[in-house]
């Protein structure tokens, strides 16, 4: 095994803040590229004319899924070094519910608002500075939510050890439900597309 390279000290923290910082800018180089510093763009995901945001972020899914499970399979990653953000079931789902609706109401979700900031883009700076308000009105309520914020733990489950599936399988499953998301969003795109014209 000789990933994740982290993990096997193969660099320390300097590099590892050096190497994010390169990953950011290039992450969000491609974002500005593919019209995601927009949030016209990113809102037409909600009308269902554009599945340009749902086609890329799933398509991103399953090619890290993919490597993964390919370069662990190779001996090339040790996936039991990987880490994974413990499950909190309800709060997580509360919070991402929240998340959505600032996605719809702003426009941006926080990657695409700094996107949209480091191009100029006014209304972007705005959700930025609301995102960190964000931040720091979490921060500071925390100690009234905390017993909340660590409610429903799963500890750090995977969808394989959730379902009682091999890996295997479960990656087979998600290609196949990527394909025919894919299929759908197409047709719910052209189809919405005919209605607004």
């Amino acid at each position: 095994m000789n990933a994740p390279f982290y993990k096997y000290g193969l660099f320390g923290d300097e590099v590892s803040l050096v190497i994010a910082f390169v990953i950011g800018l290039g992450f969000g180089f491609c974002l500005e590229q593919a019209g995601f510093g927009s949030a016209r763009k990113l809102v037409a995901q909600f009308y269902l004319t554009d599945m340009a945001v749902f086609k890329v972020m799933f398509t991103a899914i399953v090619t890290a899924m993919l490597g993964v499970f390919y370069l662990s399979w190779m001996g090339i990653v040790d996936v039991s070094l990987v880490y994974l953000t413990p499950t909190y079931l309800v709060p997580q789902v509360v919070g991402g519910l929240v998340l959505g609706i600032g996605f719809v109401v702003g426009g941006y979700c926080p990657g695409t608002s700094v996107v949209g900031m480091a191009t100029g883009k006014l209304e972007a700076m705005v959700f930025v500075l609301g995102v960190t308000a964000g931040i720091f009105g979490y921060g500071e309520l925390y100690p009234l939510i905390q017993s909340f914020s660590v409610s429903t733990a799963m500890g750090q489950v995977t969808l394989p050890e959730f379902l009682h599936f091999s890996y295997g399988l479960v990656v087979f499953l998600v290609v196949l439900m990527a394909l025919g998301g894919f299929a759908g969003a197409t047709w719910v795109e052209q189809k919405f597309r005919k209605v607004e014209a």
